[in-house]
């Protein structure tokens, strides 16, 4: 148990609510807006919002609030909470069950804890800032793979990939110097995945905060690395994210720096 174990609690409680929603939601045909070309929004969306900030403002009154879908509460409060109601939305609506909740909760602009949570495969990660990183209870590590060339690596590319091109290129080049590269078009689900070791590393750009800060919380305290592109330590106000085992980061620095 650490210093934010209620918040956190409280937190795992929450994402398996809207969880249930957004399952529910998954068997039933709902409508689809875009905010873009290829950018979704769906009315699960915007319900697991409400649930979210619902709860959680309850149970926390006077916390500070950032959300995807237009909530941005500023009251210069010492905790703010981080959350994306339904991350992979592009997978939600195409019926792909893979997505998920982020919940991460800042103290004084540092990350304090994080939970994912994954309704359709039932696997829940979380962590706690100096109390260790878990999946569905148990303590899980990084992967100890040394070598890029046998690892396996995940990306993501962003909305406006049709007019930038963003992100092709690295993805090109991780093609020809790692195992393996996948997409499962969910970062926080990419970046609890490194931290249990299923992947070895992830890099992606164009991100915001609400897609990095749980992931990025719980691939730290389970012995990984996250940084920008430059290796500088994680912010997730800053776009750009590369976690890994650690032990192929600099390569993975490497093949960035090239790209």
């Amino acid at each position: 148990m650490g210093e934010y174990s209620i918040y956190l609690e409280t937190a795992r409680v929450v994402a398996r609510e809207a969880g249930d929603l957004l399952k529910r939601d998954y068997h039933r045909p709902g409508e689809v807006f875009f905010k873009g070309e290829v950018n979704l929004v769906t009315e699960t969306d915007t319900a697991s919002q409400d649930l979210i900030y619902g709860r959680l403002s309850k149970a926390f009154p006077g916390h500070d609030f950032l959300a995807e879908e237009g909530l941005n509460t500023h009251s210069e409060a010492e905790f703010r909470w981080v959350f994306d109601p339904l991350d992979g939305t592009t997978n939600f609506a195409h019926r792909f069950p893979v997505f998920c909740v982020s919940i991460a909760l800042e103290h004084r602009g540092r990350l304090a804890c994080g939970v994912v949570h994954n309704p359709m495969s039932g696997e829940t990660f979380w962590g706690e800032r100096g109390a260790g990183a878990f999946f569905n209870g148990e303590r899980v590590r990084v992967s100890k793979v040394a070598d890029l060339g046998r690892s396996l690596v995940a990306t993501g590319f962003p909305y406006d990939i049709r007019e930038t091109r963003t992100n092709m290129c690295n993805h090109d080049h991780f093609l020809l110097k790692a195992q393996a590269v996948r997409r499962c078009g969910s970062a926080a689900i990419d970046l609890c995945y490194v931290a249990c070791g299923r992947f070895d590393g992830f890099w992606e750009m164009k991100l915001s905060p609400w897609d990095t800060a749980a992931g990025a919380l719980i691939a730290e305290e389970a012995g990984g690395r996250v940084t920008d592109f430059a290796g500088r330590p994680v912010d997730i106000y800053h776009p750009e994210v590369l976690a890994s085992n650690g032990l192929i980061h600099q390569a993975m620095l490497d093949v960035l720096s090239t790209a």
